[in-house]
C-alpha cells in the first residue's frame, strides 16, 4: 500500500478524498472497483526508476535484491497494515475473513479488501507471527516477492527467459505452506520461481493461484506461467489472475504502458481456453507497475470491461471473470 511511502496514518484521508495512485476511494466508485487483495509489500532498497528502465530495453536481467530479515521487515508491515485498518475504521473498506464477508460487503457495495502478504518477510522461522497476522485478519500470502528470504527464492525480473531460475523452498518455506494449509491462508504462487512452483504443487493440498501473473506462450518472461504450470493450476482447480503490468502482457516483454486491451484479450483468451473459464480472474498489480494506458487506475476499468464485452464474452462469464471465480477459489481454500 503506497500511502505508507506518503506519510502513513497521516494521508489515509487522501484514500477517502483522492490520491495520486491508482486506487482510491474515488475512483473505485468511478470504476466499480469493489474489492481485491490489498498487498503488505516490503520496499526494497533499489532504484525503482532503474528498475523500469531496464526493464524498458529489448533485453534485460535484473539481479534479485537482497534479503531484508525478519527484525527490519515487521515494523514496515505492521505499519501497512495499521493503514488498512485505519481505512476500515473510516469507513473505506471492509477487511474480509471469509467468503460471506465478502458477499455481505458486496450486497452494501463497499470494497472489500483482503489482506495479502506479498513476500513473506514479516514471518519469523517458528511461523509466530503468521499465528498472530492470521489473527488479525491475513487470508493470503505469497511466500517471496521478486527475492530470496528465509522460504524461498524469487524469480527475477528477466526477458526473454522461462521461470526456471535457482532453488526453490527452503525446509521452512515447506512448513509454511502446510501451516497456511492447515488455517486457510491462501498460498499464492505469482512470484515463485519454477522450483518454487513446484514444490507448492506439491506440497500443498490447496487449489495452485497465482493472484497476478500471465502467459508464458504469449510473453516469455520469467515472472509469466509456462504451459505445464497452468497443467498443474487447472488440475488443482486453482485459477490465475490477469497481471496489468506491461512487461508481462507485451510480446517484447517491454515495461511500456502502449499496451493494447487487445493484448490484454489475448492472454484471457489463453488463459480460458486453457484453464476454463471457471478458473481465470482480474489480477491487476495496480500500484506496483506500469500498466497500459487505458487501465491508467481503477477508474478505468470500465474500459476494460467493455472491450472484454465487445471481444463477445457474455454476462455469466464477465461475472465469473470480474468476481465470481475468486470466490469459488477462496471458498475452496479459506477455513471459515
Amino acid at each position: 500500500m503506497h500511502l505508507h511511502l506518503k506519510g502513513g496514518l497521516s494521508e489515509t484521508k487522501t484514500f477517502l478524498t483522492g490520491r495520486d495512485g491508482a486506487l482510491d476511494l474515488v475512483k473505485a466508485r468511478a470504476g466499480g472497483f469493489l474489492g481485491g487483495f490489498f498487498a503488505v509489500y516490503i520496499p526494497s532498497p533499489i532504484d525503482k526508476e532503474f528498475k523500469i528502465d531496464e526493464m524498458t530495453k529489448a533485453f534485460y536481467d535484473l539481479p534479485l535484491p537482497d534479503a531484508i530479515d525478519w527484525e527490519s521487515a515487521l515494523p514496515t508491515a505492521m505499519a501497512i497494515i495499521a493503514i488498512l485498518f485505519d481505512l476500515e475504521n473510516k469507513d473505506a473498506l471492509k477487511v474480509c475473513r471469509s467468503v460471506s464477508d465478502i458477499q455481505n460487503t458486496l450486497a452494501k457495495d463497499k470494497i472489500s479488501a483482503i489482506l495479502h502478504l506479498e513476500g513473506a518477510e514479516a514471518i519469523d522461522k517458528d511461523l509466530q507471527t503468521l499465528e498472530v497476522l492470521y489473527q488479525a485478519g491475513l487470508r493470503s500470502l505469497g511466500p517471496v516477492w521478486s527475492r530470496p528470504n528465509i522460504f524461498g527464492h524469487g524469480v527475477p525480473f528477466r526477458y526473454p527467459s522461462n521461470p526456471n531460475i535457482g532453488p526453490g523452498l527452503t525446509e521452512h518455506g515447506i512448513r509454511l505452506i502446510k501451516r497456511c494449509n492447515k488455517l486457510g491462508i491462501m498460498v499464492d504462487v505469482s512470484h515463485l520461481n519454477a522450483a518454487g512452483f513446484w514444490d507448492v504443487a506439491n506440497q500443498s493440498d490447496r487449489p495452485l493461484v497465482a493472484t497476478h501473473s500471465n502467459v508464458h506462450a504469449i510473453c516469455p518472461h520469467s515472472r509469466n506461467l509456462t504451459d505445464d504450470q497452468l497443467t498443474a493450476i487447472k488440475e488443482s482447480d486453482g485459477m490465475v489472475g490477469l497481471n496489468f503490468a506491461a512487461a508481462f502482457l507485451r510480446e517484447d516483454g517491454r515495461m511500456i504502458a502502449d499496451v493494447k486491451l487487445d493484448q490484454m484479450l489475448r492472454h484471457l483468451d489463453y488463459l480460458i481456453e486453457y484453464l476454463g473459464e471457471d478458473r481465470v480472474g482480474l489480477g491487476s498489480d495496480y500500484d506496483g507497475a506500469v500498466v497500459p494506458t487505458d487501465v491508467t487506475t481503477v477508474a478505468d476499468l470500465p474500459n476494460l470491461r467493455k472491450a472484454m464485452i465487445d471481444h463477445g464474452y457474455d454476462n455469466a462469464l464477465m461475472v465469473k471473470l470480474c468476481h465470481k471465480n475468486w470466490l469459488r477459489v477462496l471458498d475452496k481454500t479459506w477455513t471459515d
